[in-house]
């Protein structure tokens, strides 16, 4: 079934290393709620079957008025089919899972937390200027478990120079003891025009470590793995039967339509591209005009994204799809391409899946590139 993102694009502060859209601002709260309800009437179409999940995301979702979620939620249930059962998860943020906050979205229809806890130290909180401390961390999931909300997943960053080992280890095991189903964990990058990038290009601090980044992932990988984790995408692990709904659905290529400033959209032949300003969305959306750019994909683009997401997750890419639905020669390519991987020990072939290995998993996003084909290699297919 398809899904639906949504992206609220709002925060309380900037995080040091973020470069996702989102204002600081919650003055046009207001006004960007009719706008996302506007989009969500005028792609009603998009979708004609159920939907499978709904993905609140942002931005801070969590910082929104619940009555304009509500709002949200409404507009949806009015214009499209929901399952029964659909999986709608809400980001949000620890200092925002205060109790009343979390009776109030027990009221509509979340069923999920994804929670952004990043670290359970106040130091390194505190240095990438999240707006929570360490003993929110710790509460918010407790209290949203007695709340009733038990498929809770939480976000943990590995990588930074305050974060030591150890300081990893007791993460780790602290996320573990917490007993949430589900954990998001990823390697801090350093984007353009981040307060993070900006403080390391002037010599304010040291540069990221990948040595440190490498052995803090495969230390994690062995510690959730022993805990009964499946690691079923490169950046995700979870209890079996607990893997996200929504966001495996991408790494599968199922069509999604997507809400709100900077979302994207996917059909299988072609993505929809939000514009990246809140301004300019709702005065689109105010003339009742869809404020997106349309990118169809050609059958090189549709390849090379079905490798890129395929390879990440623990299913691996599936030769015979391939073959089925890119022709021979696209298969012919693959088989001949995997092979350096092969022989270093990076991917593996298991009935007819090319899947990494646990060394193979560090260089994910290089391996996909070079199982990437452009267009002037099959102009005669």
């Amino acid at each position: 079934m398809s899904g639906i993102y949504i992206h609220i694009p709002f925060c309380k502060q900037a995080c040091h290393y973020c470069d996702f859209h989102f204002s600081t601002s919650l003055k046009y709260a207001d006004e960007m709620t009719d706008a996302i309800c506007k989009e969500i009437i005028l792609k009603k179409d998009r979708i004609t079957g159920q939907v499978g999940s709904i993905y609140f995301g942002g931005g801070t979702p969590s910082v929104l008025p619940t009555a304009a979620l509500g709002k949200i939620f409404d507009t949806l249930t009015s214009h499209f089919s929901i399952a029964a059962g659909a999986e709608i998860t809400i980001e949000t943020n620890p200092d925002d899972l205060v109790a009343k906050k979390i009776a109030e979205l027990r009221q509509l229809p979340v069923n999920r937390f994804s929670i952004g806890v990043q670290s359970f130290f106040n130091e390194d909180l505190v240095w990438m200027n999240r707006a929570h401390n360490a003993v929110e961390a710790d509460t918010c999931i407790k209290r949203s478990q007695d709340a009733g909300f038990e498929n809770l997943s939480i976000d943990l960053i590995y990588g930074y120079p305050l974060l030591t080992d150890e300081k990893w280890l007791s993460n780790i095991h602290k996320a573990i003891g917490l007993s949430v189903p589900h954990l998001s964990a990823y390697s801090l990058t350093v984007e353009p025009r981040t307060a993070l990038a900006h403080t390391i290009k002037k010599g304010k601090q040291i540069p990221l470590n990948d040595e440190q980044s490498a052995a803090q992932f495969i230390t994690l990988i062995d510690k959730l793995g022993v805990a009964g984790f499946d690691h079923y995408e490169i950046s995700n692990f979870s209890f079996p039967g607990k893997h996200a709904v929504h966001n495996t659905n991408y790494w599968r290529g199922i069509p999604y339509v997507g809400i709100g400033p900077s979302a994207h959209g996917f059909n299988s032949h072609t993505r929809y591209l939000n514009v990246a300003n809140n301004a300019k969305y709702m005065q689109h959306l105010a003339i009742g005009q869809l404020p997106e750019t349309i990118e169809e994909l050609d059958q090189h683009d549709r390849f090379n994204e079905y490798v890129m997401t395929s390879l990440r997750t623990m299913w691996g890419t599936d030769l015979q799809r391939i073959k089925q639905e890119f022709g021979n020669s696209f298969l012919e390519d693959t088989l001949e391409n995997m092979k350096p991987f092969i022989k270093r020990d990076w991917l593996r072939k298991e009935d007819d899946k090319l899947i990494l290995t646990q060394d193979g998993k560090l260089f994910a996003d290089y391996i996909a590139s070079e199982l990437f084909l452009i267009n002037d290699q099959h102009e005669n297919d």
